[in-house]
């Protein structure tokens, strides 16, 4: 079985931009091509998990959405990183109601060990909402960090008590 490395996009891979659509409008984050490529050189796949609300309430297309993820692995190419694939949750409670793929349920890292044969207890989650957190512990992930202190600890800085 393979193993995967879990990554939330807004807050974690680009700086969180309230409904991020244009590609003007990334900013990547200082260190995650650094952590990608560390994981992908120790056999991970790589897999962005992002939940967009932005399309269920109307603010941009999900057009917009594929164009700026195709946008963004074309970057991580250059960078010598594949993104095996991306996973999105177009949904919002309020506008289509409940589904199981919105984190913090498991839905789109099920979907990935699916399609992808992967051992979610070798796998690891990033994220930066404690949302992202509870969707790794929900899939059965058992390593499941905020980028915050994955980012410190790469960087040899203390954590803050």
């Amino acid at each position: 079985m393979n193993k995967g490395l879990f990554l939330d996009r807004d807050g974690v891979v680009n700086q969180e931009i309230n409904y991020l659509h244009r590609i003007e409008d990334v900013v990547f984050i200082d260190g995650i091509f650094e952590i990608c490529r560390f994981y992908q050189k120790n056999g991970f796949q790589l897999f962005i998990i992002t939940n967009q609300a932005g399309i269920a309430k109307g603010y941009y297309k999900e057009e917009d959405f594929w164009s700026l993820t195709a946008w963004m692995n074309e970057e991580f190419k250059k960078k010598g990183i594949v993104i095996t694939k991306v996973y999105h949750c177009p949904h919002h409670p309020n506008f289509t109601g409940d589904c199981n793929c919105r984190k913090p349920n498991p839905g789109m890292i099920l979907k990935a060990r699916q399609e992808f044969d992967l051992d979610l207890s070798r796998s690891i989650l990033i994220g930066d909402k404690l949302s992202d957190i509870e969707a790794g512990q929900n899939a059965g992930i058992q390593d499941n960090f905020y980028i915050e202190e994955l980012l410190k600890k790469i960087n040899n800085l203390p954590l803050p008590e």
